[in-house]
């Protein structure tokens, strides 16, 4: 399985990105070996993902939420909750 997710990093600020094993990857993020951008901004809360057959599908989701708003960013993850 593959996953599109964004997660809220300490600043309030939103990171979109693509993984095939999400807990090993938010785990990375809040290790500091996950993004360049989330390094210093630990840490973060995955607060949205998407689950996707191929590579390919996560890969073209995440480049279209990262260029949505921050307005329509939070719209998405308001209208599907992330559960643990």
């Amino acid at each position: 399985m593959n996953y599109t997710y964004v997660v809220t990093c300490r600043d309030g600020s939103l990171y979109t990105g693509w993984t095939n094993d999400l807990e090993k990857r938010i785990k990375a993020h809040n290790e500091g070996k996950g993004a360049k951008y989330t390094k210093s901004r630990r840490p973060v809360i995955l607060t949205y993902y998407e689950e996707y057959e191929s590579r390919e599908a996560a890969m073209k989701r995440e480049y279209e939420i990262k260029h949505l708003s921050r307005q329509k960013k939070l719209q998405l993850i308001d209208s599907k909750t992330c559960r643990d």
